[in-house]
């Protein structure tokens, strides 16, 4: 369904290939990275909020609904106790009826990211 491959020289600069496309990840200059892409959990709030965005779209264009443009912010988070949240907030461009607002936030819990992330996915690793 989603394959990336990484290659990582020296430092913590990571070059990622995910199909035609290539990514850049590191950590930031206060953690010893060079700053040159975001850092892995921002790749992962990236992931989380496009595909909210992504499936925001597509629902709405079924029902014909004309969202305007869509604004998704997301943050990660870990307090003192180690507990970690992510907490998203999506605007849309065009006004939208109550009905509509919370149709779309309960498509919002069911998109596929966010399914992955609450479900706590099995991580498979092998050594070569």
């Amino acid at each position: 369904m989603a394959h990336v491959t990484l290659h990582n020289a020296a430092g913590y600069a990571q070059e990622i290939k995910a199909r035609i496309h290539q990514l850049k990840s590191d950590e930031p200059e206060n953690n010893g990275g060079k700053d040159t892409g975001p850092a892995p959990y921002e790749l992962l709030l990236a992931a989380l909020a496009s595909c909210t965005s992504l499936t925001l779209r597509m629902y709405a264009d079924r029902k014909g609904w004309d969202l305007g443009s869509i604004s998704v912010d997301a943050h990660f988070g870990r307090d003192d106790s180690g507990l970690e949240t992510i907490s998203r907030k999506i605007a849309f461009g065009n006004p939208l009826s109550p009905e509509q607002l919370a149709r779309l936030a309960e498509i919002c819990e069911k998109t596929p990211v966010t399914k992955t992330i609450r479900q706590g996915t099995a991580i498979q690793t092998s050594i070569a």
